[in-house]
């Protein structure tokens, strides 16, 4: 696989779709170990969440991390290990869920789980995370069951947006099938995964092709996108896109350090399941309280939070601090996650540090914009 020098003796990894990345004028920058699109040059970050929100808009996210458990007791096996419940659905259905920390709860990565059958599990985690996660499966996995690391087995592209369906529609692709569900398809004579699934809370699908197809895939995608004025869209959309919808990112709202708990992700955590790695010390931490608590923050004056700024209350204390945070270009104005006291309240009125300067904002319940992947 093509990588590229970062200068100082680190190569970058580079998806199948580089070239067309290059082609369109991309401004690139390292994500977790991968030279990716931050924003394109006809557009931008603004014009690339607008085409979302309002038609559609086509990412690379090849950088996401594969992994495949195969053998017999497949589901079982990652069920006994991952947080969320793998028997609440079946075959053609995904899930997100956690990889925790045996023993402190921390969340290892985010993943989203595939179910083909009992014995055929594909594991979406995080670009920076994949070996770490496959790494930890494999040390358990017993005799007969293969854990494979498949990073670059399949690209990822994600098509978004109210015009999503009619995009994929215009390559013969399948759409319309429920949210969290997946069909596979050949496209081109190799198998292609179409999953109801994102990251922007708009509707949308994200499809997982052979890595050697993804270049004609990607071309195809924005031809019919183009249909709608849709536009290539790259990792800076994607972030202020997902912080609109209080989306947690591993690195920022998730860490080995934070807990579901505290992060306010315990729907992903099969709370009944009999095991689970982290399981014991997160039902202690679920049964007393988390120390710390997700929450929303709305800047209620001109000024835009970042993340790692402290959150002060009116006297001043410092009540917690931000993990992410941004300007919006649906509200027009700044909004930012945080982890905060659990005595703060949601409509409490507190104030972010920006650079020596109180801004003054609102605590509120993400998500900050009225929309659903519905």
């Amino acid at each position: 696989m093509a990588e590229a020098s970062t200068g100082e003796g680190t190569a970058l990894r580079r998806t199948p779709l580089h070239d067309r990345h290059g082609a369109l004028g991309a401004k690139l920058a390292d994500f977790g170990g991968w030279e990716m699109p931050i924003e394109y040059a006809d557009s931008g970050v603004l014009r690339e969440h607008e085409a979302v929100r309002e038609r559609v808009g086509v990412f690379d996210v090849s950088h996401l991390g594969k992994i495949e458990i195969r053998g017999a007791g497949a589901l079982a096996f990652v069920n006994d290990r991952l947080t969320n419940d793998l028997h609440r659905i079946g075959p053609g259905q995904a899930q997100y869920t956690l990889c925790c920390d045996p023993e402190t709860g921390g969340v290892v990565d985010d993943l989203i789980a595939y179910v083909r059958s009992d014995d055929d599990v594909l594991l979406v985690p995080n670009a920076a995370n994949c070996a770490e996660v496959a790494s930890r499966l494999a040390a358990e996995a017993p005799e007969g069951l293969d854990v494979s690391d498949r990073h670059d087995g399949y690209g990822v592209i994600a098509v978004q947006g109210p015009k999503a369906d009619e995009t994929l529609a215009a390559l013969g692709l399948p759409a319309g099938h429920e949210y969290m569900s997946f069909v596979d398809v050949i496209w081109q004579g190799l198998p292609l995964i179409v999953c109801r699934t994102g990251y922007t809370g708009e509707r949308g699908y994200e499809l997982l092709p052979a890595w050697e197809v993804t270049p004609a895939l990607w071309d195809r995608l924005i031809e019919a996108a183009a249909e709608w004025d849709g536009l290539p869209c790259g990792l800076g959309a994607r972030d202020t896109l997902r912080t609109e919808m209080g989306y947690a990112l591993h690195g920022h709202e998730l860490t080995p350090e934070i807990t579901p708990v505290q992060a306010r992700v315990g729907w992903a955590v099969g709370w009944r399941k009999p095991a689970f790695w982290g399981r014991e010390v997160l039902l202690a931490e679920k049964a007393a309280g988390p120390r710390v608590r997700a929450q929303g923050l709305v800047a209620l004056g001109r000024g835009v939070p970042r993340a790692g700024m402290d959150v002060l209350d009116a006297s001043g204390t410092v009540i917690g601090r931000t993990t992410s945070g941004t300007f919006s270009p649906t509200l027009k104005q700044g909004v930012a996650l945080g982890l905060l006291d659990p005595s703060v309240e949601e409509g409490a009125e507190v104030s972010v540090s920006v650079r020596g300067r109180a801004l003054p904002c609102r605590v509120v319940r993400p998500p900050f914009v009225g929309v659903s992947p519905a």
